[in-house]
């Protein structure tokens, strides 16, 4: 009773301002809670779905490496006509020395005999040490092998220091050396730990200091095997393992992906996203798990800003109302009514509600009109974060784009690399084999391609390689494909061609190279190999071998020539 006689002991404005700016106070804060915490959902769940998409892009580069060294390794050694000229040969030495002038994170190159006794390697380095212990070794002799990451056992105190002053670890890819039936050996290639750290910092955004977005990756245990910074001694030491309640998104079931908020080993709590290492072939799967995190505070920053700033919005649009309010004194009951059936029609969401100008005096007309701007400038901060959100994806689809198609094309020439090509190729052989068409290869090498380089320098080498690209887009038709697969080896893949128009046209770009004068290097010749497809059971890898057989046959009978398919 006694609130009650307070209540009644003000004046008529007093109690309308202190009723009708409770109901409006109320009103502002629920709509700005409402549009906030969707906002607020909106941007959390945006922020998860572009950590997901970095480690889902660090993954596929990585399995597509993994995929590419063992291809490499098996080519190499499936170089009969290299390695029947002995293991220690001259040529098995500079294809050794070439693959890793082409590639120089394979820190280390070798060949060993069927008895585990290293035969030949790059920079002479385990000579005639054995090697048959060593995993590589043992699972080389039975097929092609990528091994998992581990620290340096012989090579350690023969190499120098990382860049990092962390130790020497690598990843092993070997294949069996066959001549016929008879496995001679096995040929491995120990590839730097710091060719991940290069992948995955070429992803890392611009504003990832800013951001704090970093990128993990464990094993199949769960065990760290790198992390950012050169800090992967320091965590491992420290217990650090995937933490428990990561969702590990394996991309094959087709379903939802999901990020989660999870505490690691120094106690801060991030949004984790992991996905599953997508092998390219059963050689490289090797179960790895590529996680992105941001901190909380960093990741959900936006949200909580947008929530504060409609609450300020919403109480100052109260504010102002509830001031318009305390000047209403006649016919206000009926005003009254109408404007707080608006207001719970607004709350609800009904569609088409709005707050109704008033016009039964100045007073009242001037509340109705404060706030219906209210109503419209919530819901026009609404539309600015939802198009401000729109805009940010369209931004990530494009930068995912502009590295998907950075990831197909050569920098250096502007044609199709490895990647872009073998999707090309998988499509050309599909269609031969529906169409009964057939589908032929050439495979062309610069001759003394190391020699220009030592010579003239490396922009005399890549200018010779752009006028060898030039060449081939010119002479060949547009139908047919023409891509770099790494170095100096460059593939012209062609659509309704059989062997002998096949190697016509090699003949032809062969002679081509050779009429021209480079106006630093002069005469530049190539050797080609050519390739087609056999039966319907041939796959584009097996005519990419024989391609690269014929042409070290070419290399072999003294360049500047072409040699077909055995």
């Amino acid at each position: 009773m006694m609130l009650v006689t307070r209540f009644s002991d003000h004046s008529l404005r007093m109690q309308i301002a202190l009723v009708f700016g409770t109901l409006v106070v109320g009103l502002s804060v629920l709509l700005s809670l409402g549009f906030g915490e969707l906002l607020k959902h909106r941007i959390q769940r945006d922020a998860g779905n572009s950590l997901q998409v970095v480690a889902e892009n660090a993954g596929k580069l990585l399995a597509l490496g993994l995929m590419q060294r063992s291809l490499e390794a098996e080519v190499m050694a499936s170089a009969e006509v290299v390695w029947s000229k002995g293991l220690d040969s001259a040529e098995a030495q500079h294809m050794l020395a070439r693959s890793q002038a082409m590639q120089p994170t394979n820190v280390w190159i070798g060949v060993a005999d069927a008895q585990g006794v290293v035969r030949n390697a790059t920079g002479g380095l385990l000579e005639g040490q054995s090697v048959a212990q060593r995993p590589w070794f043992q699972h080389g002799l039975e097929g092609v092998h990528v091994g998992d990451v581990h620290p340096a056992q012989l090579l350690e105190s023969l190499l120098p220091p990382t860049a990092t002053g962390e130790p020497h670890r690598f990843v092993d890819f070997a294949a069996p050396i066959r001549i016929g039936p008879t496995t001679v050996g096995v040929l491995a290639i120990h590839g730097s730990w710091q060719w991940t750290r290069e992948v995955l910092e070429s992803l890392t955004p611009a504003s990832s200091d800013e951001t704090a977005l970093e990128l993990f990756i464990f094993d199949r245990q769960g065990f760290l095997i790198f992390a950012p910074g050169g800090r992967t001694e320091v965590m491992r030491a420290a217990g650090q393992r995937l933490p428990d309640g990561t969702s590990v998104n394996n991309n094959r079931d087709g379903g939802h992906t999901q990020t989660n908020v999870v505490r690691w080993q120094d106690g801060k709590r991030y949004l984790t996203a992991a996905t599953q290492l997508q092998p390219r072939n059963t050689a490289s799967d090797l179960g790895w798990r590529i996680v992105a995190r941001q901190p909380v505070e960093l990741a959900f920053a936006e949200a909580d800003n947008t929530v504060q700033l409609a609450l300020v919005i919403g109480l100052t649009a109260a504010l102002l109302a509830s001031a318009l309010a305390w000047l209403a004194a006649r016919r206000l009951s009926v005003d009254l009514y109408a404007l707080a059936d608006a207001a719970s029609a607004v709350e609800a969401g009904h569609a088409g509600s709005d707050i109704p100008a008033m016009q039964s005096s100045r007073e009242v007309q001037q509340l109705s009109q404060s706030l219906g701007r209210m109503t419209h400038r919530l819901l026009a901060a609404r539309e600015a974060m939802e198009e401000k959100v729109r805009l940010r994806t369209l931004e990530l689809q494009a930068a995912n784009r502009a590295l998907d198609l950075q990831a197909r094309t050569d920098a250096l020439t502007g044609l199709l690399n490895r990647r872009g090509f073998e999707t090309q190729m998988a499509f050309a052989v599909a269609l031969s084999r529906r169409s009964s068409r057939p589908l032929s290869l050439i495979t062309v090498d610069v001759d003394h391609f190391k020699r220009v380089n030592d010579t003239y320098g490396h922009e005399a080498g890549d200018e010779v390689l752009r006028r060898l690209a030039r060449t081939l887009e010119a002479r060949l038709r547009g139908s047919d494909v023409v891509a770099r697969l790494g170095g100096e080896e460059f593939v012209a893949l062609l659509p309704d061609t059989d062997l002998n128009g096949a190697q016509s046209i090699a003949q032809a770009l062969v002679t081509a190279m050779a009429e021209q004068q480079d106006p630093v290097a002069g005469t530049i010749t190539v050797s080609a190999g050519v390739a087609t497809m056999r039966s319907a059971d041939d796959n584009g890898a097996a005519m990419l071998r024989r391609g690269d057989a014929a042409l070290y046959e070419a290399k072999g009978q003294g360049r500047n020539r072409v040699c077909v398919q055995a």
